[in-house]
């Protein structure tokens, strides 16, 4: 998975997204913010109508933005016309200073999760053939035959991501792909005690009791945090800076080790991030990776792709 977020011509983005197609990513994604990026939506019809394989989706769309109902019609439409190649990431939104610039209410966490749980429900119904109805605390749909319908049935592969538990037993019920997060401290500080491989199996078995017999159908998603994805030969001076930094903005020390395990970062030489991928993929099962820069990867795609 690479990501795409800057704003650019139509041209550009669309040289961008063949690139990362001809170099082996299978999804392009876009992020959903008030800040200075393309919008999703139609960022992503130009992504599908400038590539014929790679995927285009979401990291992740903020439910409170949208009603529902009409981002489902949104989200059909591209699945159409891209032949059916959408992912679709959604949240309950978590920046507040864009919620206060909108006027919007910022209401706690289980509010918003409260929310987002009736959302998937509609996406999931409008997705679905022939009319449906909902009845719930947030939203009301009435004999709604959603149009179009997307191409992927059911539906298209749907990723909900969070750090606590709640969201995760969320997607454990809901998602096809679940993504592991760290958790928030208050000032929107990363918890360095969630980034870590133990934190990340603790949260996996979280997902495992939640989802019953849909867990091996699951498909784990991680991306960094905490730094971007350096390719260097000097890791451990680099996880050193790393812990240092959390430790000054947090009061939590991690060691070197732990921060070099950790599935949210990605620090090394590109044969030491290619065995560190493979090695996620075979003791917890991740197998989606968000890597964020396109050109840099392009040597630990090259060694990954088909694996």
């Amino acid at each position: 998975m690479a990501e795409a977020g800057a704003i650019v011509s139509g041209d550009e983005l669309a040289a961008t997204a063949r690139r990362a197609e001809a170099m082996g990513y299978s999804v392009l994604l876009l992020t959903d913010h008030l800040i200075e990026q393309l919008a999703p939506i139609p960022a992503m019809t130009a992504i599908a109508g400038a590539t014929s394989r790679l995927r285009v989706g979401t990291f992740v769309l903020n439910n409170e933005l949208r009603h529902p109902a009409v981002l489902a019609q949104d989200l059909a439409t591209i699945d159409v016309l891209s032949g059916g190649r959408l992912e679709v990431g959604i949240g309950a939104g978590w920046n507040k200073p864009e919620f206060d610039h909108l006027g919007l209410a910022f209401e706690p966490v289980p509010a918003r999760v409260a929310r987002l749980v009736e959302a998937v429900a509609i996406l999931k119904g409008c997705f679905g053939d022939g009319p449906f109805s909902y009845r719930g605390e947030h939203y009301r749909i009435t004999d709604y035959d959603a149009q179009p319908k997307p191409v992927q049935q059911p539906h298209p592969p749907l990723l909900i991501g969070g750090g606590g538990r709640r969201t995760l037993e969320l997607a454990a019920r809901e998602a096809d792909i679940v993504g592991l997060a760290p958790r928030v401290l208050a000032g929107e500080r990363t918890d360095p005690r969630s980034i870590t491989f133990a934190a990340a199996a603790e949260k996996i078995d979280w997902v495992r009791a939640a989802a019953g017999d849909r867990f091996d159908r699951l498909e784990f998603n991680v991306y960094p945090s905490s730094s971007p994805i350096i390719i260097t030969d000097h890791a451990r001076a680099e996880a050193a800076k790393i812990r240092d930094r959390l430790l000054a903005r947090t009061g939590y020390e991690l060691t070197e080790d732990e921060i070099l395990g950790s599935p949210h970062v990605f620090i090394g030489s590109v044969d030491g991030l290619v065995a560190k991928f493979q090695d996620l993929r075979e003791r917890l099962g991740i197998s989606s990776f968000m890597t964020g820069r396109i050109d840099e990867l392009a040597p630990i795609v090259e060694r990954l792709v088909g694996t």
